[in-house]
């Protein structure tokens, strides 16, 4: 009778250390499915991350061009234009040509941005037709820069803007590295020498045979107005 109890006894004993085995094996079975899982999850969330960089750099590549230029990316971008009403009409006169003004803007811009484009001219304000000429350009993306007419002893009416192209170019060179000067006036070329020691490329656009050699020689680039009658004609 004793010995079947010691029996009973050291078999419940071994029954309790396999169960007690039997539960540290599986608890140590599930502390490794968790730490498996764990490292699972976290090899998601770094491909998430890694599929997330990812489409950000190809947003970014991918970015449209309307977003906003850095600072001096937009400022190469930039042109400003100066037009000198007198030369270009006489030019026009030589080479019997209308201007469609609109087409003349597009040709100087040249797909750049346009920061701000001048018209200077002389000015009769008894004369209705050029009043409504300059009304209808300062309403179709130009700053028209007028100056009364002198009537000189000739007979002859004259307005010498020359003074006023050079202070709007100085003043303008701070916030574009590109100009277009529609011009061949010799009396300008001292300031645009200065303005293309500023680091600013300047075009100049003149019928050659009323331009100035010296202006043409301290031009980044010459265009002979000219060559390209056909693509501004109105």
């Amino acid at each position: 009778m004793e010995q079947r109890l010691l029996l009973n006894e050291n078999s419940v004993l071994s029954q309790n250390n396999g169960s007690g085995q039997n539960s540290a094996n599986r608890s140590k079975l599930s502390g490794q499915a968790i730490n498996a899982q764990a490292a699972n999850t976290q090899n998601e969330n770094a491909a998430d991350a890694a599929i997330d960089l990812s489409a950000l750099h190809r947003e970014s590549r991918s970015r449209p061009a309307t977003e906003p230029l850095p600072a001096d990316e937009e400022r190469y971008e930039q042109v400003a234009i100066f037009v000198d009403g007198a030369n270009l009409f006489y030019a026009a006169l030589h080479l019997n040509l209308e201007i469609d003004y609109v087409k003349l803007l597009c040709k100087l811009t040249r797909g750049r941005r346009l920061l701000r484009a001048y018209f200077y001219t002389g000015v009769d304000r008894a004369n209705d037709k050029q009043q409504g000429f300059l009304l209808w350009m300062r309403r179709n993306g130009y700053r028209v820069v007028a100056k009364e007419l002198i009537q000189h002893i000739d007979g002859s009416k004259k307005a010498n803007l020359a003074i006023e192209i050079v202070v709007d170019m100085m003043q303008m060179s701070s916030y574009c590295k590109a100009m277009v000067l529609l011009s061949g006036d010799g009396d300008l070329t001292y300031a645009v020498n200065a303005i293309a020691y500023k680091g600013v490329q300047v075009e100049v656009v003149s019928l050659y045979s009323m331009t100035s050699e010296a202006l043409i020689s301290v031009a980044d680039r010459y265009i002979d107005l000219a060559a390209i009658r056909e693509d501004i004609r109105r």
